[in-house]
């Protein structure tokens, strides 16, 4: 086998359309575009979605789902990170003061990532189901 003698399937390929060839091939005359308007003339383009001047149905169409306004307001804290708190106390102010979530948090989320060894106590802070356990074992007092 070469290069120069690969071809095809048969039947696999068509050959190209001929408009404008006379009214048996059915594309005579307009060529398939129809009478008249941008589109049948050359160069006629217009961008995909344009309705003429009428409102696209991308704009028409009401917008759909759901942003959180309030998604930023909620730290995230690891485990780790109230291991390294210097106090025994620790609440979103303490962790707000050691750097461990952003100045603009307005709530925090204690997240299971991470090992704790000393008993801390911890007030008003979101906990998941899986670090409450750990901190428990632990032996930190938790209130909400």
């Amino acid at each position: 086998m070469q290069l120069n003698d690969i071809k095809p399937a048969q039947g696999s390929t068509h050959s190209k359309r001929r408009v404008g060839r006379g009214i048996g091939t059915g594309l005579g005359k307009t060529c398939g575009r129809g009478h008249k308007g941008q589109k049948s003339r050359a160069g006629g383009f217009h961008k995909v979605g344009f309705e003429g001047g009428q409102m696209p149905i991308q704009r028409r169409l009401p917008k759909r789902g759901f942003v959180s306004m309030t998604h930023s307001d909620c730290a995230q804290v690891l485990l780790s990170d109230l291991q390294n708190i210097g106090t025994d106390l620790v609440d979103l102010l303490a962790l707000k003061q050691s750097g461990a979530v952003s100045v603009a948090a307005k709530r925090a989320k204690v997240i299971h990532s991470g090992e704790i060894s000393r008993p801390l106590k911890l007030r008003g802070l979101l906990i998941t189901k899986g670090a409450r356990a750990v901190l428990l074992a632990a032996g930190c007092s938790i209130e909400d």
